[in-house]
């Protein structure tokens, strides 16, 4: 049994296919801003911004990129077969982005006191995958 197997026949767990080119760009160093130029559909490219403007104290820059980041993550969940719920693990590597977008905008939400925002994207990352705020708070 799959430990996102849902016992009582809820949807099965979504897999995100991987963007390869988007992600070996920035594993290879990349600028963030020009791999989203090139793949502006690749959440993986939007959380680094995020990330990046966390990180330099720019917090509202960082909400919008994790937000555009975020739609566009459930777009592609949409299309692999998501209904709104259910588990999308993190240990998939391709729903990391995804998956950081939504840790970003929570993260920048409770800093500008969106409290109502903030506990939305709590609540859908632990229905996503319980691991995930202890794995990117870590």
């Amino acid at each position: 049994m799959s430990p996102h197997e849902n016992l009582l026949g809820g949807p099965p767990a979504t897999f995100l296919p991987d963007h390869v080119e988007p992600r070996l760009e920035l594993t290879d160093g990349a600028d963030a801003y020009d791999v989203v130029r090139r793949h502006p559909t690749a959440s993986l490219a939007w959380a680094d911004l995020a990330d990046q403007a966390w990180n330099e104290g720019r917090v509202m820059e960082s909400y919008a990129f994790a937000r555009v980041g975020y739609h566009r993550g459930l777009d592609a969940l949409r299309r692999n077969g998501w209904k709104g719920f259910g588990s999308v693990p993190w240990e998939h590597q391709p729903n990391q982005g995804f998956l950081r977008c939504v840790f970003a905008l929570q993260r920048a939400a409770e800093s500008i006191n969106e409290a109502d925002e903030a506990q939305r994207c709590v609540d859908f990352l632990m229905e996503c995958d319980p691991v995930i705020i202890q794995v990117l708070r870590a």
